[in-house]
């Protein structure tokens, strides 16, 4: 199969070697070169050597005498078996199609033993209903149910076995002056079937897990020590099987189980989920929420590595998850220590301490701490400092406005003095005017009908009488 000589082979070469006279026929193109090589035979490979080994194969019933079809039939079953396993380099150990079985029936049985208990509390809880109260695990209720029965057999029962000094005495008491309704036997028959059977269920389910265990450790050592048995066989589940799940990226195997969730992130474009499965393992339940998505990150990261190793690693142990292990726990210390504790710039050494030095500070008496009124917030006072830069603001304009007016004021009281003094002018101008009429006589020689020609004062005196006017 790997192109080498068997010792049986070899013997059986040498004794043909010396007797043949014609190339060898081989089934197998690199066996014949390592023969030609180490023996110095001819040999041939083609497809006629083919049909030759398939007809040999097809007639070997004839060819070797004594053996029955049978056990022919049988033989060559095997071979074809332990050549596929050695081609595949098949191990029994290493079946994760047990683990993915095992797993998907854990959860079924979890589903059913809640249905059953479920069920048995609310039926029984017909005729005693102080008893669930009293009873939480659900394991010892179905046992109790299982050796009393009726409620009135609890007087005379002894459960020390199952439950403490002082439980047994509050379920007797109870009993007593027990709210429920009389039951018939057969309905208490029916009942006590169905403890059996979530007592039966259970004990299977400790089984299961017990199996899953060793298997998880025979197949998965390393992831078993990262993320647990439960988790690293939902996983290889999740995925198929531990090839599958070796192919994976690290980002897969952290979303692995929340696929719908990302779907949806991504059509809302809202954040995107930061673990699926994974979320379940012990490092990330013990972290503090705002650490949890760093630490799923690192430990999906670790997790891939530790998956490749078991899949196509030779070596069967968990050394190197118990190391990645002890590294993410060291993590995860020192996220959760960062506000307390100072690290240096390394990250391995401590920070250096500074020294302690006292320092004599002189304290005095602060009164605004008596004061009980409750002090003014920033918003207050920003509004009381806008309230009195409009006030100023207001006061500013009032005063240019005053200042404006009496400006108009001054400037009217000008102009009123200014037209006083022309009216005053133009009534002395009219008083010269009628003097000088009175004093020049008119000549009775010229005619009427000349026209008066202006003489050049007369002008000059119209003028001015035109500026004073504008």
């Amino acid at each position: 199969m790997e192109g080498k000589i068997n010792k049986q082979l070899k013997k059986v070469l040498k004794k043909i070697v010396k007797e043949a006279h014609e190339p060898l026929a081989v089934a197998d193109a690199k066996l014949g070169g390592v023969i030609k090589e180490k023996l110095n035979l001819s040999c041939i490979h083609s497809p006629i050597v083919n049909e030759l080994m398939r007809g040999i194969r097809s007639q070997m019933d004839g060819l070797i005498p004594g053996v029955e079809p049978r056990e022919m039939a049988a033989m060559c079953l095997g071979l074809a078996h332990s050549l596929s396993r050695y081609r595949l380099k098949f191990s029994a150990d290493k079946v994760d199609t047990m683990i993915v079985q095992a797993i998907s029936l854990l959860d079924d049985l979890d589903k059913e033993l809640n249905n059953y208990i479920m069920r048995c509390r609310e039926w029984y809880g017909w005729h005693f209903p102080e008893l669930g109260k009293i009873i939480s695990d659900n394991l010892t209720y179905c046992k109790c149910l299982q050796k009393v029965g009726d409620r009135k057999n609890y007087a005379s029962a002894t459960l020390s076995e199952l439950l403490p000094e002082e439980v047994e005495a509050e379920v007797k008491a109870a009993a007593e002056i027990s709210m429920g309704t009389e039951v018939s036997e057969e309905d208490i028959c029916n009942i006590l079937h169905l403890c059996t059977q979530v007592i039966e269920i259970s004990e299977y389910r400790t089984q299961l897990y017990e199996y899953l265990q060793n298997r998880m450790m025979a197949i998965a050592p390393n992831v078993t020590v990262m993320v647990g048995e439960l988790v690293g066989a939902r996983l290889i589940a999740h995925a198929g099987s531990l090839l599958n799940l070796a192919k994976h990226a690290a980002s897969t195997v952290q979303i692995l189980g929340a696929e719908k969730a990302l779907f949806r992130a991504l059509k809302s474009r809202r954040d995107t989920p930061k673990y699926g499965l994974i979320y379940h393992a012990s490092l990330v339940g013990q972290t503090s929420p705002k650490h949890k998505g760093k630490i799923s990150r690192m430990l999906a990261a670790k997790t891939v590595l530790a998956i490749r190793y078991d899949a196509f690693g030779e070596d069967s142990s968990s050394a190197m998850g118990v190391e990645n292990r002890a590294k993410l726990e060291a993590r995860l210390r020192s996220l959760e220590d960062r506000g307390i504790r100072k690290i240096s710039g390394t990250g391995k050494a401590l920070a250096k301490t500074e020294k302690y030095e006292h320092k004599s500070e002189v304290k005095t008496y602060d009164p605004s701490g008596d004061s009980t009124l409750p002090t003014c917030s920033k918003k207050r006072k920003l509004e009381q400092t806008n309230k009195e830069d409009e006030v100023i603001e207001k006061k500013a304009k009032k005063s240019k406005i005053k200042i404006k007016v009496k400006e108009e004021e001054e400037e009217e009281e000008e102009k009123v003095i200014v037209v006083e003094e022309e009216t005053s002018v133009k009534k002395k101008k009219k008083k010269d005017k009628k003097k000088h009429i009175k004093e020049e006589p008119v000549s009775e020689e010229e005619p009427c009908t000349s026209t008066a020609v202006p003489s050049p004062e007369k002008k000059k005196k119209k003028k001015k009488k035109k500026d004073t006017e504008d």
